[in-house]
């Protein structure tokens, strides 16, 4: 199984990519997570929200593995506990499918992102900086991996 982690946004502080970078290390290769990061859409007075969205919308379609299953992260999807993430990531590791976790830029997710979702998982109900959601992503999916594997970390 491969999940590609999809998210809008590039130049990450150097504490962004050392966070993301050790959790990262820490899957299997039965569980890689591979990072995809596409350009912000431009903001400015010549180009409005809906412009930038429907640009980021676009590069992430693109980005998403022909045949991925794809899950949206939305601030109005559906909060998981990290007990429920480990039960969703041994499905999805039993499905034989790959999967596309798509994270939205300022504004959040294209209309067409959430439309092709088949879940929309919300990490709280907070706005949480975009830097900070790839961090906590992968570090919750390396925690319910350890759930599934009966390692001590989630203790």
């Amino acid at each position: 199984m491969r999940i590609r982690l999809i998210a809008v946004g590039t130049k990450m502080p150097d504490w962004v990519e050392q966070g993301y970078g050790e959790y990262a290390k820490r899957l299997p290769r039965d569980c890689t997570v591979e990072l995809v990061e596409l350009p912000l859409g431009p903001r400015g007075k010549s180009s409005s929200t809906a412009v930038a969205m429907e640009r980021e919308g676009q590069s992430m379609m693109a980005a998403i593995g022909k045949g991925d299953r794809v899950i949206a992260l939305d601030v109005k999807g559906k909060a998981w506990s990290t007990e429920q993430l480990a039960r969703n990531l041994d499905e999805w590791r039993m499905s034989g499918a790959n999967y596309s976790l798509l994270i939205g830029g300022p504004d959040g997710l294209a209309p067409e992102c959430l439309a092709l979702a088949e879940a929309k998982w919300s990490l709280s109900a907070l706005t949480l900086p975009h830097p900070l959601v790839r961090i906590l992503v992968i570090e919750q999916l390396y925690r319910a991996y350890s759930i599934l594997h009966n390692h001590p970390y989630h203790k």
